[in-house]
């Protein structure tokens, strides 16, 4: 079992994954990102976008309903059958869906961030949370006959509602869920880097014991994935590797040992 996470960003060669995938035999589920789409999505609707850091120094984006529906039309529609459309021009028998179908990842929603505005906690609300559950009779039923889900955001809540969630929290879920013997995150860099300025001070390994001393000294994008790495590991013995989603052979490399491993 593979279990892939593709970030969002636009950089990121989608051809060459899906290529790679075609070569590589068993089961695979596919995580997946739209953040620079939905940006841009945003900005030519005019919806603005806010962002929150938690008192903990962790950043999310303001869901509100606006961004719910920025989010559908980038994630569960543009960026998901585009990569759809990727695998299946190389033979790899996708299908797009998001934690809504099927109920596929239900979450809790939120009761509040905790947020630090003009010298105060703030707790500010939005429709975002946790996952939590994942249907695994429905991962069963596509594995099973040969289909790879292509999953992203947004997920259901506990009231039958679209919420966001974090995608790295989603492929943490379903490696609890699947044990897959190799997780990989694919992104715009060439792994985990010692100076995120310097490309060429990519870290070729990360010991379990290590990792949180690393999460607490990242900030932005990299903190939240490595606090959801963390999880990930700790609840088994998953193998992980961060590495280049933009080079030609994003997933061959990495099975050549190239990227950082976590683990």
């Amino acid at each position: 079992m593979l279990l892939i996470k593709i970030g969002g960003g636009d950089a990121i060669n989608l051809d060459g994954i899906a290529r790679d995938l075609s070569t590589v035999e068993g089961p695979k589920v596919i995580v997946h990102g739209a953040n620079a789409l939905r940006d841009r999505l945003a900005e030519r609707l005019g919806v603005e976008k806010r962002i929150l850091t938690s008192v903990s120094g962790y950043t999310s984006v303001d869901s509100d309903e606006e961004m719910i529906d920025v989010m559908l039309m980038a994630y569960a529609g543009l960026r998901n059958k585009r990569i759809v459309e990727a695998f299946q021009a190389h033979g790899v028998n996708a299908v797009g869906l998001t934690g809504l179908d099927g109920a596929l990842v239900r979450g809790m929603r939120n009761r509040g961030i905790r947020v630090r505005e003009g010298g105060k906690t703030l707790i500010r609300r939005d429709l975002s949370g946790k996952p939590v559950a994942v249907n695994r009779k429905l991962l069963g039923l596509l594995l099973d006959n040969g289909f790879v889900p292509v999953v992203t955001v947004p997920i259901i809540d506990e009231r039958n509602t679209a919420i966001n969630s974090e995608n790295d929290d989603i492929v943490a879920l379903l490696s609890a869920a699947l044990e897959p013997e190799l997780v990989v995150q694919l992104i715009e860099a060439p792994g985990f880097l010692e100076d995120e300025n310097d490309p060429g001070s990519v870290v070729s390994e990360i010991p379990r014991g290590e990792l949180a001393r690393r999460e607490q000294a990242a900030t932005g994008r990299m903190k939240r994935k490595l606090l959801a790495i963390l999880r990930l590991v700790e609840s088994g013995s998953t193998k992980v590797v961060i590495a280049d989603g933009r080079s030609e052979h994003p997933v061959a490399d990495v099975l050549v040992g190239k990227g950082t491993v976590i683990g």
